[in-house]
């Protein structure tokens, strides 16, 4: 017989967790949305379980097309994303796939009621054959060269594990108690919107092509850390924004690609606020009067 205190370390790996359906509560009611790309699981999830002033509910792809529309919404005060589904990687070109148009339909529904969406990192890659999708985001990261916004455009560029300082550009509930700092994070060259987002947060890094990677030559070539024989031209340095999708506020933040990320307490403190943020009326108020603005003038 074991030591009565001799318990396997996977008996220990995590917090207990209810298995309750949400309620409301004095928590807010978090909808985790991931697969798509590979992440450490046990650390970004501690990033959930370490937020004393949430609850949340992890739900992976395809199972989580389910839960996009507002029926299934309303159990929760926030969705956030670190998925990256619509993209199949195998051997050459990676294959891309739409949404099922419940899914469309439910995404769009949850738009005109006003459901907030905090997307994270490599999301802002997810369904490249829908286009709405990086309108939604803000941005888009192209795996292979293809159109955005109607423009043919080139792969997008990665760089893994660069330090760089990041900066709040705007007063705002999210910014709060920020000052500059640094973090060693995943940088991308890729689509920004600007004309459609505002801006929260920069980055010192160059966002040249001399300071990234091609990602067609990394899954179309198999050419990882690699920049022969690509061209992209110079992009945004905005790393975290703000943005509206019919009536819901939504944020974008670039980092948190691995663990030395997911434990910054920068990164964690910039995430727990732009869910309280996105999840408040003030946001919910905010986007809809952009929203009835925007419908005014079109």
């Amino acid at each position: 017989m074991a030591d009565h205190d001799d318990v396997p370390d996977y008996h220990r790996a995590s917090a207990p967790a209810s298995t309750q359906l949400p309620q409301q509560a004095e928590k807010l009611n978090v909808l985790l949305v991931t697969r798509g790309h590979p992440f450490d699981r046990d650390s970004f999830f501690d990033v959930f379980e370490s937020n004393p002033d949430i609850q949340y509910s992890s739900v992976e792809h395809p199972a989580a097309q389910y839960m996009f529309n507002p029926e299934m919404a309303k159990k929760f005060d926030c969705y956030v994303q670190y998925d990256m589904p619509g993209i199949e990687f195998g051997s050459g070109a990676p294959k891309y796939f739409e949404p099922p148009e419940f899914y469309k339909e439910g995404v769009r529904a949850m738009g005109d009621v006003g459901c907030p969406l905090v997307i994270l990192h490599h999301c802002a890659a997810a369904w490249p054959a829908w286009p709405e999708w990086s309108e939604i985001v803000g941005g888009q990261f192209l795996y292979t060269p293809m159109q955005s916004r109607g423009v043919d455009c080139l792969d997008s560029g990665y760089n893994i594990d660069v330090k760089h300082a990041v900066s709040p550009v705007l007063e705002h509930p999210i910014t709060q108690g920020i000052e500059p700092f640094e973090i060693v994070d995943e940088v991308y060259l890729s689509q920004v919107f600007e004309d459609s987002v505002i801006p929260l947060f920069t980055s010192n890094w160059e966002f040249n092509r001399n300071n990234f990677y091609s990602a067609a030559n990394a899954v179309v070539r198999g050419q990882l850390n690699c920049n022969k024989g690509w061209h992209h031209p110079s992009g945004s340095n905005v790393v975290g924004w703000i943005k509206t999708y019919k009536n819901a506020p939504v944020v974008y933040l670039q980092f948190g690609d691995g663990p030395e990320a997911y434990q910054n307490p920068n990164f964690r403190r910039i995430l727990a606020q732009a869910i309280q943020w996105a999840a408040s009326d003030e946001a919910r108020s905010w986007a809809h009067e952009t929203y009835k603005k925007s419908t005014l003038k079109g």
